[in-house]
């Protein structure tokens, strides 16, 4: 990188392999992070559900999708620098302790007769104001861990995706029976308990990891050495077409699948496909398929160009399920289309994090990560909202033909933009000289790699 007196690794070269790999670690996030994205699943069912049981309205259900989504997005928008002060084991701890407190308090105030709905809302508030650093931090953290376990960054990249995707399928099938036979309410104390076990493992799994700890000596804070930092990560974004593209592309099919997940999807599988073990199923061969599409990619696809099969499978995931949900009551065509696009799914998170791993400067990474994880997800609060007024306004089938619509056409950014072309060559094309000044990394403890700062 160009100012800062690093070696710039050859393009299509595996990152440097440490003399005596370390798997620990990285089995570690991966495993805390497959038993939160379990959690997650088990949200992402019981929580919509629960929302129609108790309100009995799609508008209502979109409004505490609303509500848990805009913290998401005001704590990565601020959160990055944050991170890297108090440190990726620390934030990724208390985030899913404060999550699993939140998720639990919903049941027991509803058992107790206490819960009003702005409570609901309020609660799923403070869970998406904490759960986006927590996910940060873990996901940063992939690059330092594949070095310190001598693996192939697109391989690493590959299995933190899979083993997410394995997870979200495992959770939603297990999410739909439970809702169907225990109730809502009971799937948000398992979700709580998932919270607390990923906490437990990355408290324990990460001690004495140099990537994950505070910066080594942090100046003191102040707002102006804050905002110089968030700055960095903003401009970083800003002057790379490359990732500024994919920011946008996602941040409008976000909003979109936010819209398909907490509203659209529940209101199909509760008026045309017969409760919710049905809706657990959508959800677990889609999240299934998801986990092939992303092994075959960590196994083959890094002999195929990145920008074709990233737009071949936005194309698969991405307006067919609505076009058919709004053609069809039945659950077989459904189920089909849901399969082919999970397959497509799977190959986008590996390339999009192969190629920002590539891009960013390793010192600029959790800020960049923060301000991108932001801007995908500014569109998701818009999402459950519209869904939920579209339905209450102009029927299922209107709105999810008017939300396939406009999913088709973001999916056609990559075919005509031309900054998606150095997609391919992210690591000679992509990068942007940064002049954020270097700063010494901590001291490694036995057998554990130190984060460049």
């Amino acid at each position: 990188m160009s100012g800062q007196g690093k070696h710039v690794r050859a393009p299509g070269l595996p990152p440097p392999s440490d003399p005596s790999p370390n798997r620990t670690p990285l089995a570690t996030v991966l495993a805390a992070n497959a038993v939160s994205v379990t959690g997650n699943s088990l949200t992402l069912i019981g929580v919509p559900w629960f929302a129609l049981d108790t309100t009995g309205s799609p508008g209502k259900a979109g409004l505490v999708a609303f509500c848990a989504a805009v913290p998401v997005v005001v704590s990565a928008i601020v959160g990055g620098p944050v991170i890297d002060r108090i440190g990726r084991r620390r934030i990724s701890v208390a985030s899913d302790l404060v999550c699993a407190l939140a998720l639990a308090a919903i049941p027991l105030l509803h058992r107790a007769g206490l819960l009003e709905f702005w409570m609901l809302c309020a609660l799923m508030a403070v869970t998406g104001l904490f759960h986006a650093p927590g996910e940060t931090a873990r996901s940063v953290l992939v690059p330092d861990l594949a070095r310190l376990a001598g693996t192939p960054l697109a391989r690493a990249a590959s299995l933190y995706d899979a083993v997410s995707r394995g997870a979200r399928m495992t959770g939603a099938a297990l999410a739909g029976v439970l809702v169907a036979v225990l109730g809502a309410d009971s799937v948000l104390y398992l979700d709580a308990v998932t919270f607390g076990l990923s906490a437990l493992l990355i408290l324990v799994g990460l001690r004495g990891v140099g990537a994950a700890a505070p910066l080594p000596d942090p100046p003191p804070f102040s707002l102006s050495g804050y905002r110089a930092d968030l700055r960095e990560g903003y401009t970083f974004v800003l002057r790379s077409r490359l990732i500024l593209g994919i920011v946008v592309m996602v941040m409008v099919t976000n909003g979109l699948n936010q819209g398909w997940s907490s509203v659209l999807l529940p209101v199909h599988a509760r008026e045309n496909l017969g409760g919710p073990a049905a809706l657990g199923l959508m959800v677990a061969v889609f999240g299934g398929c998801a986990l092939l599409g992303a092994l075959t990619y960590g196994a083959v696809g890094h002999r195929f160009p990145r920008r074709a099969l990233f737009t071949a499978g936005f194309l698969l995931c991405g307006a067919p399920p609505y076009v058919t949900a709004a053609l069809t009551d039945t659950t077989a065509p459904l189920l089909v289309v849901l399969a082919a696009g999970g397959f497509g799914a799977g190959v986008l998170n590996p390339i999009l994090a192969t190629v920002k791993y590539e891009v960013v400067p390793d010192e600029l990474r959790s800020r960049v990560s923060g301000v991108s994880t932001a801007g995908v997800l500014l569109a998701t609060p818009l999402g459950g909202l519209a869904a939920g007024q579209l339905v209450e306004g102009v029927g299922l089938t209107a709105a999810l033909f008017a939300f396939g619509g406009v999913y088709f056409l973001a999916t056609l950014a990559p075919m005509v933009f031309p900054s998606w072309r150095t997609m391919d060559a992210p690591t000679e094309s992509g990068r942007v000289s940064s002049s954020a000044p270097s700063r010494p990394a901590p001291a490694p403890a036995p057998g554990a790699s130190s984060r460049p700062r």
